[in-house]
This record gives structure tokens, sequence and C-alpha cells, in this order.
């Protein structure tokens, strides 16, 4: 204690200029400390990471197929290609095409090209296809309806090349739209990209989850429903066409499901001699021709 002199207190100033202020941070977290600087310049300094491609669509790999699919137009979103790969004249011609028709061309490590493809034999080169964007089913019901169109409807067809072919023939004939379920169905893959020759570039393609819900919409709408059936009485030429037509086509071994053939307002048949029954994609074109001339 002073003697002789009056002190005055802090009237509790101190303390609560304390009050609320927590534990102590951390030394990295403090702006002045040196540790917080340290941790600045290791962040600017550090090594990047490798980037990752990320990809979303279907692959076409290996030299022949890589260029068959550039060939035939097929949509490509990227190509890409690995280092060190052998040149021959498909690579040089492959090349040669994706800077013609100005595809990106990206290059990769073999073990990256591996990891992107899941292990398949690219032979230093793949193709990224962009994932099919798929109609909306009652913009090509409406469509159809409107100007007395037919759409074709897939039941089973689970050959990529198949569903191609009738895609083709559909845009051949006019159709307004193609329709699939989206199971135990073949998708819109690189090989129905190209035996479709195109035409699914033109040609919306729908996908559904009911097929049967969609043949009940379609007769709502006033579509006649005809199933492909060889077995059928009717024969394809003595159909009468009276608006839109929906057209359901199944597979050439079990044909139309059972809840199909029930949800068609007719079957019929495309006649043929000598031989037991048709690939699908053929009945379907010959259907489609009949029904159109």
């Amino acid at each position: 204690m002073t003697r002789g002199r009056n002190t005055a207190g802090s009237g509790g100033r101190i303390r609560k200029s304390l009050a609320g202020r927590g534990p102590t941070p951390k030394a990295v977290d403090r702006e002045y400390h040196q540790a917080h600087k340290a941790k600045q310049y290791a962040e600017r300094h550090a090594p990047s990471r490798p980037t990752k491609f990320k990809v979303n669509g279907e692959w076409v790999v290996g030299r022949n197929a890589v260029l068959e699919a550039l060939q035939a137009g097929l949509p490509v979103k990227t190509a890409y290609i690995a280092e060190g790969g052998e040149r021959d004249d498909r690579l040089r011609d492959i090349l040669k095409y994706t800077a013609s028709h100005s595809i990106p061309m990206l290059q990769a490590t073999k073990a990256e090209l591996d990891r992107l493809t899941g292990g398949a034999v690219h032979q230093s080169v793949a193709l990224l296809l962009p994932s099919y964007e798929y109609a909306e089913a009652q913009d090509v019901l409406e469509d159809a309806a409107a100007t007395d169109g037919i759409i074709v409807v897939c039941d089973k067809i689970t050959d990529p090349h198949n569903l191609g072919a009738i895609i083709r023939s559909a845009a051949a004939f006019g159709a307004a739209g193609v329709v699939i379920p989206d199971r135990r169905s073949a998708r819109m893959t690189a090989a129905a990209w190209k035996a479709s020759a195109g035409a699914a570039a033109r040609l919306p393609v729908a996908q559904v989850v009911n097929l049967n819900r969609l043949l009940d919409e379609a007769t709502e709408a006033g579509f006649t429903v005809i199933g492909l059936a060889g077995e059928a009485e009717t024969d394809i030429s003595d159909v009468t066409r009276d608006g839109p037509l929906a057209v359901v086509v199944g597979s050439e071994g079990d044909g139309l499901s059972r809840l199909v053939r029930e949800h068609c307002d007719d079957l019929v048949r495309v006649p043929i001699d000598n031989v037991e029954s048709l690939n699908a994609s053929v009945a379907t074109a010959i259907a489609l021709y009949v029904l159109t001339h």
C-alpha cells in the first residue's frame, strides 16, 4: 500500500474489458503472428494437384471404332489421345478429322485413359459422346396428333443396332418420333447412334417408365394403336389410317408382351413367305412404307 496517497480503483473497467473475448486464438490464426504468415506462404507455394478429367457420357474406344464413329457423324463431346501412342494411318486420319471438324482433342497419359475408359483396349485413342437427351413423350404425342402422324413404339427391343435401324426407318418415312421403355430395352448408345445413320440427331426419341400407360394416353389422344405380330390375321395393307397412328413393334424372339398386346386396338402382320419371322427393324421399315404409301 502506498501511504499518503489515494489510489483510485478501476471501478471494474479492466474486468469488463476482458469479458467475452473467449480463448486466445491459435498462433496460425493470428494475422500478425509469424506462424500465420508461414502458413499463407506454404499455401501459396504448394504444388497444384493434377487436374482430373470429369466425364459424363459414353465411350467409343479403339482406332477402327473411333475412326468409323467419326466418319459416321456421331456426336462427339471430346476426343482423347494417350501420350506415346504408335502413329499409323488410322491415327493420322483421326487427328486430321478432329482438326478439320473442330473436335476438341485432349492429351492424357495411358494410365489416365485406362482409368477413364474403365480399362478398355483403347489403343491410345477414345471418343467421349455426350449423354443422349431424350425427348418428352408428351411432345412426341402432341406433334403426331397435330399432323395425324405416326409414332413408333418399341417393346423389348434390346439390340441397339435394331433400335438404331428402327429410328432410321422412322425418320425416312416421316414418323413424328420413337418411344422406348426405360427398362429391358436398348438405349441410345454409340451402336444405336451409328445404326441410325444420323437419324437420331433429327428424330426425337422419348423414354418412358410405363409403356402401357403411354399407349393409354395415345388412345385418349385419338391414336389408333396397332401392334406388329407375325401370327395376326389382319394384313398391314388392310389398315385404314384415320387420324394419328401408333405402331408398336416387339422383339424377334418374344414379340409383343401380353399387356402391350392388350393395349393395342388391332394386331397386324407383314405377309411373308418361306421365312419364319422378320427382323424387328425390317418389319418396321416395311410396315411404315405400306402405311405411308
